[in-house]
This record gives C-alpha cells, sequence and structure tokens, in this order.
C-alpha cells in the first residue's frame, strides 16, 4: 500500500487523455500532472533538447513525492527508451503497453502507426512491434499538424480543418491492408471519432492513453502500491504557460474541472 500520489507527465495536454483513464479504473488514487505547455510540441525538436526537457520536468515530479511517473507522451517514450528505467522511482511511458495492444489486437499482422516526426524516427514502436510479432508488417507516419491542432482545440469529429488534415495523413496507409492503427501520440485520442470516421469504421484503434493508464496500474499492483484509501483521488496540475487556458481546455479533455493549476516559470526547473 503507498498512498502518494501517481506522477504524470506530458509536453502539453495530452498527457490527460491517460489521467482520464486513470481516473476511471483508479479512482482513489491522487494525481500530480506536469504539462510542459509552455514549449509543446516536442516532437519536432531533437532528441538531445527532448531529454533535457523531459529530465527537468521528471526531476520536478519525484520533487513532489509522487511514487511513480507515467510518461503519458509518446515522443518522450520513444526518445528516452531505457533511460526511464534508471530513475529513483518507478518510470514508464506509453511505449510498451500500447504495442501489446496493438499485437493482441490485428488478425492479418498489418500494423500502422500515427504519431510525432521524432518518434516515427525513433523507429521505437516498429522496433518493439518487430520483437513481439516478428511477421508483423510496419507502417509509420508522421503527423506534426495533429497536436498543435489539439492544443489549440480543434479536435471535434466535425472540425472539417482537421478531418481534411487527417485525410491527408491517412492516405499514406492506402493499400498497406492493415487493421490496426496505433495512435502514438496521447493527443491522438481527443482525435478518436474524427479518425474513426475518416477510415470508415474499418480500424482497430488503439488508444496510447488508455493503454499507458493500464500499464501504470498493472506496475502498481504487481509492487502492491496502490492507495489503501476508498476515496475519490484529488489532483494537482502544473503547466509551464498560462493557467487559464490549460483549465479551460484541460476540462474538455478530462470532463470535470480542473481547480488546482499551478504555473512554473521554465527557468526554474
Amino acid at each position: 500500500m503507498d498512498n502518494r500520489p501517481i506522477g504524470v507527465f506530458d509536453s502539453g495536454l495530452g498527457g490527460l487523455t491517460a489521467v482520464r483513464e486513470l481516473r476511471r479504473i483508479l479512482p482513489g488514487e491522487d494525481i500530480v500532472f506536469f504539462g510542459d505547455t509552455g514549449r509543446v510540441p516536442y516532437g519536432s525538436r531533437s532528441p538531445h533538447i527532448i531529454k533535457e526537457y523531459a529530465t527537468q520536468c521528471m526531476d520536478f515530479l519525484e520533487k513532489q513525492d509522487v511514487k511513480m511517473i507515467l510518461v503519458a507522451c509518446g515522443t518522450v517514450s520513444s526518445v528516452l527508451g531505457e533511460e526511464m528505467k534508471k530513475r529513483t522511482v518507478p518510470c514508464m511511458g506509453v511505449l510498451e503497453s500500447t504495442v501489446k495492444a496493438a499485437v493482441s489486437a490485428t488478425k492479418n499482422k498489418n500494423i500502422g502507426l500515427i504519431a510525432t516526426a521524432a518518434t516515427v524516427a525513433s523507429g521505437s514502436y516498429e522496433k518493439l512491434t518487430a520483437k513481439l510479432l516478428p511477421e508483423a508488417k510496419f507502417t509509420g507516419k508522421a503527423c506534426p499538424l495533429f497536436v498543435p491542432l489539439v492544443e489549440n482545440g480543434y479536435f471535434a469529429a466535425g472540425c472539417e480543418v482537421t478531418r481534411l488534415v487527417a485525410k491527408d495523413y491517412l492516405s499514406a496507409f492506402e493499400g498497406k491492408d492493415i487493421d490496426t492503427l496505433i495512435l502514438g501520440c496521447t493527443h491522438y485520442p481527443l482525435l478518436y471519432n474524427l479518425i474513426d470516421s475518416v477510415t470508415e469504421h474499418k480500424l482497430n484503434l488503439i488508444d496510447s492513453g488508455k493503454e499507458a493508464a493500464l500499464g501504470a496500474k498493472a506496475l502498481l499492483e504487481e509492487r502492491d502500491m496502490l492507495s489503501g484509501t476508498r476515496k475519490i483521488g484529488g489532483m494537482k496540475f502544473f503547466v509551464t504557460d498560462k493557467e487559464e487556458g490549460f483549465a479551460k481546455l484541460g476540462k474538455e479533455f478530462l470532463g470535470e474541472e480542473l481547480s488546482d493549476v499551478t504555473r512554473l516559470e521554465i527557468e526554474e526547473l
């Protein structure tokens, strides 16, 4: 039993999709979320800069006495890889849980990935898929516009701007015969209904936020670190840009108010 909070880190708001799932499956857990909203997006940056930024943010979360860190960011999970296991508290990303779900879902062993440019370039999803399902055919597509669209609220299923962008990106899978598509960035589950519509409801869409939350639950159960309380857990949010904008848009992500939001100066990290 461990009543300390779970730390969740993302480059922006996308990690709130993992928080939403944690609230659903582990309602008694306290959560401390850090969104590096002043430096989002990470996906177009170099691996060196991504590591530098992510390390600063996770160091901050450790100072909040969290019992684990869930890196709810496909880009950071892909770039840091095994380095996350070197931290002083248990730390996991979205990669392993998400790929396992995709491998379980596919029937024809043709798997697609949409993610940030940095994630696709790292080859991390493809390598792990090949390890778990050697005969799989894998196709990745970088979708750099999705994160800023989501961060600015353009994620409704009927949003024509985002729909046009999605159609262009997803055309990369024409003729590939994929039956399973990994949403390899935790911002992308906000586009789930839109992507499902564009792909005519024909694909298994793997929600990285949901799978990451399930992975965190499994880790805590394995280590006997679940909270012993039966209360509804509290939430604290830290961001590196304006609190008001984060709280307003974050409510749409979570479906509940974000009342405890604190802005941090990047220079203080």
